[in-house]
């Protein structure tokens, strides 16, 4: 698969990004409402979040290599 193409970008970044903010964001929301359980949804979008950067950071590395 080459990584020339913006789907690349949508498919491995944009899209799983979005999806980790909208955990953060819906996190946020229960909390300001005083339901603690969405520290678990921030603490997963942050993961989420985490490893689409370091997929970033890998396939940058990866692909320039080669």
């Amino acid at each position: 698969m080459s990584a020339t193409p913006p789907q690349f970008l949508y498919m491995v970044l944009a899209l799983p990004s979005l999806f980790g903010l909208t955990l953060v964001g819906d996190g946020l929301s229960k909390v300001m409402q005083e339901e603690w359980v969405g520290l678990i949804s921030i603490v997963f979008g942050l993961l989420f979040i985490g490893a689409v950067v370091f997929a970033y950071y890998f396939f940058s590395s990866y692909l320039t290599q080669g």
